[in-house]
């Protein structure tokens, strides 16, 4: 792999990082707004659902970020926002949640690439093959 190669995939793992790190910093900020709207998507026992949520977030965006479990990490993002897009954002008549429904695809689908690629040179699983 090239060390082009292994720079792009450092900047993709942390960008999306960045995008987990971002929504569980607004579920953290506004809480007990983050139940509520749990609540009216159907989402069983938002009051543990919420902060499960939230940590599965902050847990993966770390591991992302230094690459560890990279493969196996992706593909639980990957589920994580394929079942966040099937709660939050169906209602494809709103170009707002199709538009956040079509976001989820596309970070499922970097996740995937993520999977099939693993996460180069600059990450704790690359370390380990070295």
């Amino acid at each position: 792999m090239s060390g082009l190669n292994n720079v792009a995939l450092v900047i993709g793992r942390i960008l999306l990082a960045a995008l987990l790190l971002i929504a569980a910093y607004n579920k953290f900020k506004g809480y007990d707004a983050t139940i509520a709207y749990f609540g009216r998507l159907g989402i069983p026992s938002p009051n543990i659902m919420a902060p499960v949520t939230e940590a599965f977030e902050v847990i993966c965006a770390i591991l992302l970020i230094i690459g560890w479990q990279t493969r196996l990490v992706a593909l639980a993002v990957a589920a994580f926002v394929i079942v966040a897009a099937g709660f939050a954002h169906m209602n494809f008549a709103d170009g707002n949640q199709l538009n956040h429904f079509l976001k989820n695809v596309a970070i499922a689908g970097g996740c995937l690439a993520l999977f099939v690629s693993g996460a180069g040179a600059f990450s704790l699983d690359g370390r380990s093959k070295a």
